[in-house]
């Protein structure tokens, strides 16, 4: 394939006219940095932060972004997405202003600031659309490397649609043509100290994957200089022993110059089609970019550079350059160039004036509605009626109202009519309805709320056979994930030791040796690369089950679950999903760093996604079941000492589905309700027994799932029979029992049923100890749970 620049393969005009539109592109992108910046400066916006100095390198590399390509960027990256066309400037303003429209901020509604990039990769009904048919992008998060992990998957999506027999079918053909895409992953050069780039970086040259990485160096992270960021100052040399070599797996590796237009077309044009056709990944160090509206709009680059790099950054402004190439290489004359920047100048202006209008526009409306409502309050109290026309004509005179505005005006004249012993239902109905509907606007979408949510799908329970046989709990999986992958072509599970060995705990079982390796893998010991693969694959369509083998080892991928999977629905207004679901385990067991139930940690870091705790394999295969069927992602915790346990074999495997949010009572009894999950349910159901041996009768309650929390108020309901409760938990003291406690006793109003205070019974403070005793000890036991239920009896 022939450079568009290459002279031989186009007329002049065609080659000046393709130079000419890069440049135009260019320039339009720094005047919306400069008129962003003025933005925020005035008051208008609350925070800019551009890609200003990058704009060369971006049209230039815009030009081998194919459709079915995605990106995974970070908020440098404007100019590349107007080149593409996958945003617009218009669009770039709305942003900035954070407008809640969806028809006008395209990519967030108002909840991502600007240059927080994406596209949709579903349509209103949930289903994929053509992404192979399409230019895409990954959602933007803000967190610095945080577009690594996922990167990864994206071009390991690639990967399996090239390898995997279970995906060359033409009904994959609209989310990938034989793998051929790259993803071209941005990154700034600061941010390559990060773990995550690392991690990545080693993973993607041991996998060979269609990764394309470019580094934004414009010597500063912040107002940190590169050569206190990284080994020899260059993220390139830091890197060069990952270069590929004959007979060696590896990248890769570039350096070019930011502001030489025509080396980086002619590099990216060999390059990026290398990847494309051999999958082996590269890194772009793309050098001696400048930044010249400093790091953000928080702060000046004047304070931290010195006069001689600031003249440097002048003279080696990529614009600058470019100018000069095209008038030294006769392309065009300086009065063209000076007319499109001009043209420039005004294109930006009037997109701008036409997102700040489409912003205030119903702003002010509702402001005016307002005014014009407590205008007419007439309460016949002078005191009252000043105070009110003082709140209305200071709403009145705000040129730029919020929606927040309006609601603080109502309020604080409901506040008046409540001193004063005025009642005006119109008015309350009002400002109730107002809160509501923009309560709506910024709350919807946490999760899937359409035809794919996994709350619409339905309790469908084990089935059994007259003489169906009691198994260990992990065969009763192995045979469930055997069926599921001989039934359904986009599931793959892969995590360390889950292909040969078939994972620690056997439920993966020779099925690798069944359904072959691009099916059922192996990883390397990285969890942060487990889950951004698990991402990457979920992203482009597959359904990834991303173990991680422990649940304490969570903590290493909790960050791009919860920046990234949990807030995804939730900061695209619903636009992207990613249905991926992390598998593994944890509870009673051994050792402080392989029992751990770390509940509260995980779920207030995971609103946006589903906490799945089955009590047996049984049960998680219900909740896979569930998640399967929807485009929500999802957490399932098995239960560590629970795989050589026996189970009934169900005959109905694939047709078991658990109704997510909805408890279990799994003993009923009058005296007490004993609410819990997990492996901790064995616990007391022994101490039942005992109980129900002095006499107390225990109604226990499975909760099942986390996230969501007994939507239907099930335990309420059990509460109102037995007037007395306790939550045991294997969390620390004031973990997920506490979550439980609040969700009961406060949200459900619980306390109203309540005959002696209720209790919680959890771990202590400390990790379990790998002591013989060590778990008796340190979580609760039948002991602790007689003990309390007596105590709480006696009251």
């Amino acid at each position: 394939m022939k450079t568009e620049l290459d002279k031989d393969m186009l007329s002049f005009e065609e080659f000046r006219s393709s130079v000419l539109k890069d440049y135009r592109t260019a320039i339009v992108s720094r005047e919306a940095s400069l008129l962003g910046r003025r933005e925020v400066l005035t008051g208008k916006a609350k925070f800019g932060i551009f890609g200003d100095g990058k704009e060369v390198v971006q049209v230039a590399l815009s030009r081998y972004f194919q459709n079915g390509d995605f990106r995974s960027g970070y908020y440098r990256d404007q100019t590349f997405m107007f080149a593409t066309g996958m945003s617009t400037i218009e669009s770039f303003f709305s942003q900035l202003y954070a407008d809640t429209n969806p028809a006008h901020d395209t990519v967030s509604s108002g909840r991502n600031m600007v240059c927080h990039y994406g596209t949709p990769n579903i349509n209103e009904n949930g289903e994929w659309l053509p992404l192979a048919d399409m230019k895409n992008t990954s959602a933007d998060i803000a967190p610095t490397g945080g577009q690594m992990p996922r990167a990864l998957g994206l071009a390991f999506a690639s990967k399996q649609f090239r390898n995997n027999p279970a995906l060359q079918h033409e009904k994959f053909a609209s989310l990938s043509r034989n793998g051929n895409e790259v993803c071209f992953a941005t990154i700034g050069d600061a941010a390559t100290s990060e773990g995550h780039f690392w991690e990545v970086m080693n993973a993607a040259a041991v996998l060979q994957v269609p990764l394309a990485v470019f580094v934004w160096d414009d010597g500063y992270g912040i107002s940190v200089p590169t050569r206190k960021q990284t080994t020899k100052g260059s993220i390139s040399e830091a890197l060069s022993g990952f270069q590929k070599e004959a007979g060696t797996n590896g990248m890769d590796i570039y350096t070019l110059r930011g502001w030489d237009y025509q080396e980086m077309c002619e590099v990216f044009e060999h390059a990026i089609q290398k990847i494309r056709d051999t999958h082996t990944p590269a890194l772009f160090h793309v050098k001696e970019i400048t930044q010249p509206q400093g790091h953000s709009t928080s702060g000046s680059h004047e304070r931290y550079k010195t006069q001689q790099r600031l003249q440097w950054e002048r003279e080696h402004d990529c614009l600058r350059k470019m100018k000069e190439w095209i008038i030294d290489n006769g392309i065009s004359d300086e009065e063209t160039l000076n007319n499109i920047q001009a043209e420039a100048k005004e294109t930006v202006k009037t997109a701008r004036k036409k997102a700040w209008h489409k912003y205030q526009e119903p702003l002010r409306q509702q402001a005016e509605e307002a005014v014009k409502l407590l205008s007419h309050i007439q309460t016949g109290n002078s005191k009252a009626d000043e105070t009110i026309t003082e709140i209305k004509n200071f709403l009145q005179s705000n040129k730029s109202p919020l929606i927040k505005d309006s609601l603080i005006a109502v309020s604080k004249t409901l506040s008046v009519h409540q001193k004063y012993g005025i009642v005006n239902k119109e008015l309350a109905h009002y400002y109730e309805s107002l809160k509501q509907k923009w309560h709506n606007v910024y709350d919807r979408n946490l999760m899937d709320e359409g035809p794919k949510s996994a709350m619409l799908v339905k309790e469908n329970t084990p089935a059994y056979s007259n003489d169906a046989k009691s198994v260990n709990g992990f065969e009763v999986l192995n045979k469930y994930f055997d069926l599921l992958f001989k039934t359904n072509e986009r599931v793959v599970a892969f995590g360390e030791d889950v292909g040969h060995i078939g994972d620690v705990n056997q439920g993966f079982a020779g099925l690798q040796q069944k359904h072959g390796e691009m099916r059922v893998f192996d990883t390397g010991i990285r969890e942060l690369s487990i889950i951004g693969k698990g991402i990457g694959l979920a992203l482009r369509g597959l359904r990834p089950i991303a173990e991680i083998q422990y649940l304490d080892y969570l903590l290493y991928g909790l960050e791009p679950l919860s920046d990234d999977v949990a807030t995804l629905h939730y900061r695209t207004d619903g636009r992207q999903s990613c249905p991926v679901i992390v598998r593994t385990r944890g509870h009673r067991l051994e050792g402080m760093f392989h029992s751990g139930s770390p509940m509260g940690m995980v779920i207030n870091s995971l609103r946006g996604m589903h906490v799945c705790v089955p009590r047996d394999m049984t049960q998680a295969i219900g909740m896979y079941n569930t998640l399967l069927k929807s485009n929500d992602p999802g957490l399932v915790i098995e239960c560590l000492n629970g795989y050589r346990l026996k189970e009934k074999m169900p005959e109905n495997l694939l047709d078991i589905t658990i109704a997510l949010g909805v408890p279990e009572v799994i003993r009923e009894g009058t005296d007490i309700t004993i609410v819990s999950y997990g492996s901790i349910l064995r616990i007391i159901e022994k101490a039942a027994n005992r109980l129900e041996y002095l006499g107390y009768s225990c109604e226990v309650i499975d909760v099942r799932t986390l996230l969501p929390f007994d939507i239907n108020h099930t335990i309420v309901e059990s509460l109102k029979k037995t007037s007395r409760i306790l939550f045991v938990d294997e969390d620390v003291p004031g973990g997920a029992a506490a979550y439980m406690f609040n969700k009961v006793i406060e949200e459900q109003e619980g306390y109203k049923y309540l005959d002696v205070k209720p209790g919680t019974l959890t771990a202590k403070a400390h990790r379990p100890a790998y002591a013989s005793d060590g778990d008796y000890f340190s979580k609760p036991n039948i002991e602790d749970v007689v003990e309390m239920v007596s105590s709480m009896m006696k009251e």
